[in-house]
């Protein structure tokens, strides 16, 4: 009986993975045909619901990019491309469009360049180096306990240069701390977009007169949050507080 049972509930699994893929593929033909029609807002729906089958894609975002800019929809357009580059740092396609769509925001705030090692750190720890960065980590640990056994069981006339285990027990560190970067940022995304026009900035009671208005499309980094409220760190390096409900987190 209970074998029955669960041959019932693998077939049950399994119509219901060939069901979500079925539909993922077309919504995913469907979101393509409107596209090419030129009806952006139909190929913006499907895009969407594409994207909540698969958060994880990076084409679908930029996907959804390009309806949104169709649709002169700037922030939007700037979101998921930020998200598909979230996703993957070297998608060519997603940088390219999304300066394109940078460079149509009214009075775009200029980003100001980080020093070159602090551009390194930030590649090094992108969230998606985290599994990367780990099986490194377990890989150099599995090298020191081998040279360990290889020293202790060696032939005499052989010799292990004993700085070799100093060296991967410090590799092995360095490849931890960056594993344990990655996956903080991970964790807390720190990255927004400014979804309303002229938006705001707030000094820290978040009262009086706005510091300054950010344009929509505004990418900013997010520093800390309170109820209803989000301090942001803005491309030229200034910082105040903005509505939360005025930005979308990448």
């Amino acid at each position: 009986m209970r074998k029955n049972y669960l041959i019932s509930a693998i077939i049950l699994l399994s119509c219901i993975r060939s069901m979500a893929v079925g539909n993922y593929n077309a919504q995913w033909q469907k979101g393509l045909s409107f596209f090419q029609q030129m009806q952006y807002d139909s190929a913006a729906y499907y895009f969407e619901q594409i994207a909540a089958l698969k958060p994880q894609n990076a084409e679908v975002y930029y996907n959804l990019g390009n309806t949104y800019y169709r649709l002169n929809k700037i922030a939007p357009a700037v979101l998921n491309y930020e998200r598909a580059l979230q996703i993957n740092p070297e998608y060519k396609e997603a940088k390219d469009n999304l300066t394109l769509t940078q460079n149509r925001i009214s009075n775009h705030i200029q980003p100001i360049g980080d020093i070159f090692f602090i551009e390194w750190w930030h590649a090094l720890t992108h969230p998606n180096k985290t599994t990367a960065w780990s099986v490194a980590a377990l890989i150099t640990f599995v090298l020191i306990i081998l040279v360990m056994l290889a020293r202790r069981f060696q032939k005499a006339g052989s010799s292990i240069p004993v700085q070799l285990q100093g060296v991967l027990s410090f590799v092995c560190v360095c490849f931890l701390v960056l594993a344990f970067a990655a996956a903080k940022n991970a964790q807390q995304p720190s990255g927004a977009v400014v979804m309303e026009n002229d938006a705001p900035l707030m000094n820290n009671e978040q009262k009086g007169k706005p510091l300054s208005l950010i344009p929509e499309g505004t990418t900013v980094k997010i520093m800390d949050e309170k109820v209803g409220w989000v301090e942001v760190s803005l491309p030229d390096g200034r910082s105040g507080w903005l509505q939360a409900s005025l930005i979308n987190k990448i």
